[in-house]
């Protein structure tokens, strides 16, 4: 595990968001704002952004300067050699590069792209993911998340989730419900109204574990953690789904679930991959967005952070101290159809609780770490 420090990384930010949203207005609408100067912005072809009313300073085929100081790239071959491009350019002088921002098709699920910076060798050791920016079309986001799966991930997946054209909704009563059900869908994401509230690039850069306002650790903030609102966090019945909206009661998003584990007791690290090796390899695809701090028996003084994306995680990370005084672990997941009791008793059993109330023969046989097919 190496150790984490604000400026060891360059965070990069998923801007997503499905067929219609206005990503490309919203970009066009950035584009020149002074605060996104060294920030590279990657997006699938120069033609899908206006750049007719910004000032070019300098251009080549892959790259264009704007006078804001923000670069403009497009996708050479993958995302891999476009990635390594900006490093190569970073570590040659010719660019100064804070932060990079990932533009997504409409109809992209992004956990893939995510994986390229996450399990790239070179990659994972320069990037570290920020916060994953999804934009709603609020007008036709009922109807697009009751039949399209991917706009219930982009969602799902978020941190902070934009609404787009809310000014074409007459009635409030409509997008209320459409709050009410993203909320439900991913209760830890922040959301914004483009239409009512004011939005900087300042206000979608920090959602990391680093706060640059306040040049400080914020896990608090990072882990946005469910715990005390778990009344509602993490169970999306199809009773509960009807009382909001008058949509599909078999919707995709009544399968994502948000689970949220604290615990006062330190864990083994090996106990701890061997915990997270098992989620990831057996539960990945279900596993849709995972951020933790964890205390480890090792060394309790210095917590690590654990972030990750279904089946690829970043590599785990000391802090150098603990940043509040809570000093417990705290781990948020984001999941599919998957069991909160499974989770939780996964952990537990590597972290040596025993189940209390249950009897010998139950809890052999319900062991999380039980063998399959092994008859007690």
């Amino acid at each position: 595990m190496s150790n984490l420090t604000p400026n060891s990384y360059i965070p990069i930010s998923i801007l997503t968001g499905f067929l219609g949203a206005g990503k490309t207005t919203f970009l066009n609408q950035i584009l020149e704002n002074a605060e996104l100067k060294n920030t590279a912005i990657i997006i699938n072809e120069f033609g899908d952004i206006s750049l007719d009313h910004l000032l070019v300073e300098t251009a080549d085929e892959a790259i264009i300067e704007l006078s804001s100081g923000c670069l403009c790239c497009t996708v050479q071959g993958d995302l891999v050699n476009t990635l390594n491009d900006l490093l190569g350019r970073l570590d040659e002088g010719s660019i100064n590069l804070d932060r990079i921002i990932i533009e997504t098709t409409g109809l992209a699920d992004p956990a893939p792209i995510l994986h390229v910076a996450m399990a790239h060798p070179r990659l994972s050791t320069r990037l570290r993911l920020e916060s994953i920016i999804t934009l709603i079309d609020a007008v036709n986001a009922q109807s697009t998340l009751d039949n399209h799966e991917e706009a219930v991930k982009q969602a799902a997946v978020a941190d902070l989730l934009i609404l787009s054209k809310s000014d074409l909704i007459e009635n409030n009563i409509e997008k209320d419900a459409l709050i009410t059900r993203l909320e439900h869908l991913n209760p830890s994401a922040k959301i914004l109204d483009r239409q009512r509230d004011e939005i900087s690039p300042n206000s979608f850069f920090n959602h990391g574990l680093y706060d640059h306002n306040s040049k400080s650790l914020d896990v608090q903030r990072w882990l946005k953690d469910e715990a005390d609102n778990s009344h509602d966090s993490h169970v999306h019945d199809d009773h509960h789904a009807h009382h909001h909206h008058k949509h599909n009661v078999n919707r995709h998003d009544a399968h994502i679930h948000s689970i949220s584990i604290t615990s006062d007791e330190a864990i083994d690290s090996i106990a701890l991959q061997l915990f997270l090796d098992l989620l990831s390899s057996h539960h990945g695809p279900n596993l849709l967005r995972f951020k933790g701090i964890v205390k480890i028996k090792e060394n309790p003084e210095q917590p690590v952070v654990i972030h990750g994306v279904q089946h690829i995680f970043h590599p785990p990370h000391t802090l150098p101290a603990w940043p509040d005084e809570s000093r417990q672990t705290k781990l948020v997941m984001i999941t599919k159809d998957m069991d909160e009791e499974f989770v939780k008793g996964l952990f537990n059993a590597f972290n040596n609780v025993p189940a209390t109330d249950t009897p010998d023969r139950e809890a052999l046989a319900n062991n999380p770490l039980a063998i399959p097919g092994e008859k007690f």
